[in-house]
């Protein structure tokens, strides 16, 4: 077992975890924080995108130790005293969504994405989104809630 300190969504937490870890597992299964999916295991599909240091990461692809010291945003953690992230509201109002399962990870490569280009072109969006999958085949809506955001100001 190794001691990892680390923030996430703002609080503080220490465990100790086995050092093969996936920090998608351990947001899971250690934290609750389910609104991080499990998509693929593989790195493909981006429903577990996370921010590692204000960067988002695809939390499969990222041991537990390898963030130690750092600090983790989820899903959970863009909305601040019960009003949603622009960039969730955004997903809310054009309809960004069909299942769902995407989502969350859509919407924190989306959040990044608009940090890096506040004023991104659709083929922009289209680009940034690449490493996430919809398997709803709902991209028309999720590239329109991304425009939705950036006309809005919406940035981390």
């Amino acid at each position: 077992m190794v001691r990892i300190n680390l923030t996430v969504d703002g609080a503080k937490v220490a465990d100790d975890v086995e050092p093969r870890m996936l920090l998608v597992h351990y947001l899971r299964e250690k934290l609750g924080k389910t609104g991080t999916v499990v998509g693929c295991d593989t790195s493909n599909c981006g429903a577990c995108t996370v921010h590692l240091d204000g960067t988002s990461v695809k939390s499969c692809n990222v041991l537990a130790v390898q963030a130690d010291g750092g600090e983790v945003t989820t899903i959970e953690g863009l909305s601040q005293n019960g009003e949603l992230h622009p960039v969730q509201e955004a997903f809310r109002e054009c309809h960004g969504l069909q299942c769902g399962y995407c989502t969350p990870g859509m919407i924190m490569q989306s959040v990044d994405l608009l940090k890096e280009n506040p004023q991104p072109s659709e083929e922009e969006i289209r680009l940034g989104l690449e490493g996430n999958l919809c398997r709803c085949t709902g991209y028309h809506n999720i590239v329109k809630a991304v425009q939705h955001a950036a006309g809005q100001g919406a940035q981390a």
